[in-house]
Order: structure tokens, then C-alpha cells, then sequence
């Protein structure tokens, strides 16, 4: 029920999406690039569910993060970036969310100081698009705060455009023949 597309930049990076095969929802992407001595370094998760710490625990000597600490994530819609913060238990009145424009992030607040975080939309950035308050919104239901940041067009008609590209691939396991890099 997946399709994976795998890209390979110039300069080095790689990136893997994940897209659903019948709503054609991205799922995942993921970003890696050479390390100083040339290797490949760790996948960094930009949507999607983040790396499982328990995959992690054997190289940091069984020491791991506390399961109720707030976990932060990229989770998009068709029509809007969405982002979910689990175990925040405040109610919603506690929560402020907002745009810095010279930073070119969001920031969450709580008014009783007991979360902070500030976030970029690197799909704005990667586009050179301003960031657009009246876009943001909040809400707050079973201990997870979603942030939603309603798509510019250009990034739709972008994501559309994409869409068609991606039906005109062929799958590499399809049999069709050797997958060889260029």
C-alpha cells in the first residue's frame, strides 16, 4: 500500500518519500547527507513518525528518554502541513502558537512554562514563500496538540504537478528489469 521514491541530489543528499498508493498522502520523507569523511550519515526525519528510540537504546547503553516526555512529529494532509505533539497535557487555553516572521519559524508557548519549541516549515523555505499567520492553527484533544498550517497554492499546485510525475513511473520491483543508477 506504499509507494517509495528514493532521489539523489548533486550535492550529495538523498532523499526517501513514502507516499500512499491510493490516496497519494505523503507519509514519510526523510533526509541523509555525506558526513565530513564522506560516509552516509543518519536519516533525519522531516514528516512522519520519528525513528523508534528503542532501535537506538543498544548504542546508548540501555538509557533512554522517559516514554511521557512530549514526542514532536510531522504528520501532512493533502491541503495542509500538519505537525502533533504527544503527551502535552495542559488544556488549550495554556497553549499559544505563533509566527516569527524575521526567524522564519513557529513558535509554541504555555503560559505556565512548561513547553517550548520552535519549528520551520522547510517546504516554505525551499520555495522562498513567506510565512502567513492567518494560515496557523491549534488545537488540543487526548493529550496531543495539533498544529495546522493551511498549504499555500504554490506548494499545491507544486504537490499536484508531482502527483502526475510519480504515476508516470514505473515501479523498480515491478520486474520490468534491472533498476541501475546513472
Amino acid at each position: 500500500g506504499k509507494r517509495k521514491i528514493h532521489y539523489l541530489f548533486e550535492d550529495g543528499k538523498e532523499m526517501a518519500e513514502e507516499y500512499d498508493i491510493k490516496t497519494g498522502q505523503l507519509m514519510s520523507r526523510k533526509w541523509r547527507e555525506k558526513n565530513t569523511l564522506g560516509g552516509t550519515g543518519k536519516w533525519q526525519v522531516e514528516v512522519g513518525e520519528p525513528t523508534s528510540p528503542l532501535l537506538g537504546a543498544l548504542d546508548s547503553e540501555l538509557i533512554t528518554e522517559s516514554s511521557s516526555n512530549p514526542v514532536f512529529m510531522r504528520k501532512d494532509t493533502l491541503s495542509s502541513f500538519q505537525w502533533r505533539i504527544r503527551n502535552l497535557p495542559y488544556p488549550k487555553e495554556v497553549y499559544s502558537v505563533s509566527v516569527e516572521e524575521e526567524q522564519r519559524c513557529c513558535v509554541i508557548r504555555t503560559t505556565n512554562k512548561k513547553y517550548y519549541k520552535k519549528f520551520s516549515i522547510p517546504d516554505l523555505d525551499r520555495y522562498h514563500l513567506p510565512l502567513d499567520a492567518a494560515a496557523l492553527s491549534f488545537t488540543h484533544a487526548n493529550n496531543t496538540l495539533i498544529i495546522t498550517y493551511q498549504k499555500p497554492k504554490e506548494i499545491l499546485a507544486a504537490e499536484e504537478q508531482l502527483q502526475k510525475e510519480l504515476k508516470k513511473i514505473k515501479a523498480a520491483n515491478s520486474g520490468d528489469g534491472d533498476c541501475t543508477t546513472q
